[in-house]
C-alpha cells in the first residue's frame, strides 16, 4: 500500500522512517518533506501544502492511509476534506483539534469535564488581562489563544515579563500567532509547580493506545534557562511517569477528554497529546492539550517502537486499537535538537551543513528544518536536527547522542548539552 505523511518536520521524518520499515508499505510519501526526507531513498517528497491540492493528489495517486503530523494542516481542515472524499487518514477533525488550535477552547472543556488543569482566566481586552496579572501576582503564566507553533506561552517569573508578553499577544502580535475567529485572546493562568512530562496517546474514536511515555526541555539553554522554545531534546520513557502516574493520567486526564469530546459530539480521532505537570505527590494536571505528537518526542518514540507502524494506523483508522498490543525496546532512547542560529526568535535559513553520521538503526539523524540544494543540505528553519541514539541507560544514550553529534556542523549551530538530565537525577 502506498501511505502519505503530511508535514516537513522531525517529527513527520520520523514517523515516515518508521512507516518505511513495514513490509506492506510499497512507498511512503511526505508532503511537503524536509532534506531528510529528499535524501532518504525509502522516501518521496511531495511539494504540496494546500489541504484541496493535496486530497486530489492523493486521490490520483492512489494513496492508501494518510497520517498527519502538525498541527496546522488539522486546524485547516485535511481529514475532514480527506474523509469527505471517502480516504482513510489518520488525524482529529477541524472541529476536534481546536483542543490544541484554541486554548480558550480547550480550557472551558477541561473545566466543563472537571479534568485537573490550572485555574485561569481568559481575556480580549489588554487592560483587564494587566489588572489581572497585578491582582494574582508572579509566576503566572501568560498563553496566545491560536496556533503559534510551540512560541505562543510565557512563564512569566516577574510581573514585567507578564505585562510585556500581555502586549506581545494582545497588542502587537510579535509572536505571530495565527488568531481563532474573533480575534486576539490570551488565557492567562496559574504557575503550576512540578515536573513536565508528554503523555501521548492514539485515540481511534472509541480506543484509547498509551504510547511511551517522554519527556523533553523546553528551555533553550542548560540547566533550563533562557526562553522557551518548540523543544531543545527529548528522551523515552520518562521516569517521572511512574505507574501509578500512568494510571492517574488515563483515569483523570486522558479517559474523560475523549468521553468528553463523544459527550459534546466530536469524537476524537488521532494521536492525543496531554502536557502533564506532576507535583511532588505525583498528582498530574493539564498544562495543555496536543492534537499531534510531540516534536522532538516522536524521534525517540519511533526509535523504541518495534511494532510495524502501518499495522497501528490501520487498526487506529478502523476502530481496532484494542486489538492492537504495542511493543517497545527497553532501551532509552534520546534525541538532541541542534537549532539554527538567532533561534528561538530570528533563526537565519541558508547555512550549509557538514559532517552528518550514517544513519543506522541505533543513531539517527531526523531532519527538520532543513533543505536539499545542489547536492548540499542547508538550514531552513528554526530546529534544524534532531540527533536520536539508543542505549542500555540514560547515560549511555546520552553519550551516543553527543558522540553523534560532535561531527555535525554549521554556523551557528545551538544545541543544549544536558538532554536527559532530568532522569539521570531521578
Amino acid at each position: 500500500m502506498k501511505v502519505l505523511v503530511v508535514g516537513g518536520g522531525g517529527r513527520e521524518h520520523a514517523l515516515a522512517w518508521k512507516l518505511a520499515q513495514s513490509q506492506k508499505v510499497q512507498q511512503v510519501y511526505v508532503a511537503p518533506g524536509n532534506g531528510g526526507t529528499a535524501r532518504d531513498k525509502n522516501l518521496v517528497n511531495v511539494p504540496i501544502s494546500d489541504v484541496v491540492q493535496l486530497r486530489e493528489w492523493a486521490q490520483a495517486n492512489q494513496i492508501g492511509l494518510t497520517v498527519v503530523g502538525p498541527e496546522a494542516p488539522l486546524a485547516a481542515g485535511v481529514v475532514d476534506e480527506f474523509r469527505a472524499h471517502g480516504m482513510r487518514i489518520f488525524g482529529p477533525t477541524k472541529a476536534a483539534a481546536q483542543l490544541e488550535s484554541s486554548k480558550a477552547f480547550s480550557k472551558a472543556f477541561m473545566a466543563r469535564h472537571a479534568i485537573p488543569t490550572a485555574e485561569f482566566e481568559t481575556f480580549t481586552d489588554p487592560v483587564a488581562a494587566h489588572a489581572y496579572v497585578d491582582r494574582k501576582g508572579a509566576p503566572i503564566v501568560v498563553k496566545a489563544d491560536g496556533l503559534a507553533a510551540g512560541k505562543g506561552v510565557v512563564v512569566a517569573m516577574t510581573l514585567a515579563e507578564a505585562h510585556e508578553a500581555i502586549d506581545f499577544m494582545l497588542v502587537d502580535n510579535t509572536l505571530g500567532v495565527t488568531h481563532n475567529e474573533g480575534g486576539a485572546r490570551v488565557v492567562i493562568e496559574e504557575f503550576l509547580q512540578g515536573e513536565e512530562a508528554s503523555f501521548i496517546v492514539l485515540c481511534d474514536g472509541k480506543n484509547v493506545t498509551a504510547l511511551a511515555t517522554s519527556q523533553d526541555h523546553k528551555r533553550l539553554l542548560d540547566a533550563d534557562e533562557g526562553p522557551n522554545t518548540g523543544g531543545m531534546g527529548a528522551y523515552s520513557p520518562a521516569p517521572v511517569v511512574t505507574a501509578d502516574v500512568h494510571a492517574r493520567a488515563m483515569r483523570e486526564v486522558i479517559m474523560p477528554t475523549i468521553r468528553g469530546m463523544e459527550k459534546d459530539g466530536i469524537p476524537y480521532t488521532g494521536f492525543l497529546y496531554a502536557g502533564l505537570m506532576i507535583d511532588a505527590q505525583g498528582k498530574p494536571k493539564t498544562l495543555e492539550f496536543n492534537c499531534r505528537m510531540g516534536d522532538p518526542e516522536t524521534q525517540p518514540i519511533m526509535m523504541r517502537l518495534k511494532s510495524d507502524l502501518f499495522d497501528v494506523m490501520m487498526a487506529a483508522t478502523s476502530e481496532s486499537l484494542d486489538k492492537i498490543e504495542l511493543e517497545w525496546d527497553r532501551r532509552v532512547a534520546l534525541g538532541v535538537v541542534l537549532a539554527a542560529a538567532g533561534y528561538p526568535l530570528n533563526p537565519r535559513k541558508g547555512d550549509a551543513i557538514s559532517g552528518l553520521p550514517a544513519d543506522s538503526l541505533e543513531a539517527m539523524v531526523f531532519h527538520a528544518g532543513t533543505t536539499e540544494q545542489d547536492g548540499k543540505v542547508l538550514t531552513s528553519g528554526g530546529r534544524v536536527l534532531c540527533v536520536t541514539a539508543l542505549g542500555d541507560s540514560v547515560r549511555q544514550a546520552q553519550q551516543k547522542a553527543y558522540a553523534a553529534v560532535a561531527g555535525v556542523q554549521f554556523d551557528g549551530m545551538q544545541y543544549r548539552k544536558d538532554i536527559g538530565y532530568r532522569a539521570i537525577k531521578h
